[in-house]
């Protein structure tokens, strides 16, 4: 069952909304659409990387709140809403010096004023690097 309330989300919507952005800056793509997830990608490249040439916990960091910020607002049940970052956490699991990471971001909860999102990265192995928590406010726009 899909979970979006607004409008089923597009990846040239998504890509859009980040045009001149640090998602953008950062070479993030959004890959995949299903009826509960969003997938997105981060090159590990001069833009991401960590002085020892690994992929920078904030990086991972940035891939797993775009990811769910993007989902969350597409689980909004009025139009005058907008969901923000509340908290993030994140766990480094294994480095990546090469490649591509991707992200899937899952809703834990989706409430109506907060909600959960559990974000899983993993290298192009499929082999999982980090997992992070992501938690919205919804809030009405100014």
């Amino acid at each position: 069952m899909a979970i979006w309330t607004r409008s089923i989300p597009t990846l040239e919507q998504m890509a859009e909304a980040s045009k001149n952005t640090a998602v953008e800056t950062m070479g993030i793509e959004y890959v995949e659409i299903g009826d509960d997830y969003v997938i997105g990608r981060i090159p590990v490249d001069e833009r991401t990387v960590q002085p020892f040439g690994i992929l920078h916990g904030g990086s991972s960091v940035v891939l797993a709140e775009t990811l769910g910020s993007m989902a969350a607002n597409y689980c909004l049940r009025k139009e005058s809403q907008i969901a923000v970052g509340l908290d993030i956490n994140a766990n480094h699991i294994r480095s990546v010096t090469k490649g591509w990471v991707y992200g899937t971001a899952r809703p834990a909860h989706i409430g109506g004023t907060t909600q959960v999102w559990e974000i899983k990265l993993e290298n192009e192995e499929g082999k999982l690097t980090c997992i992070s928590r992501l938690t919205m406010a919804v809030i009405d726009r100014s």
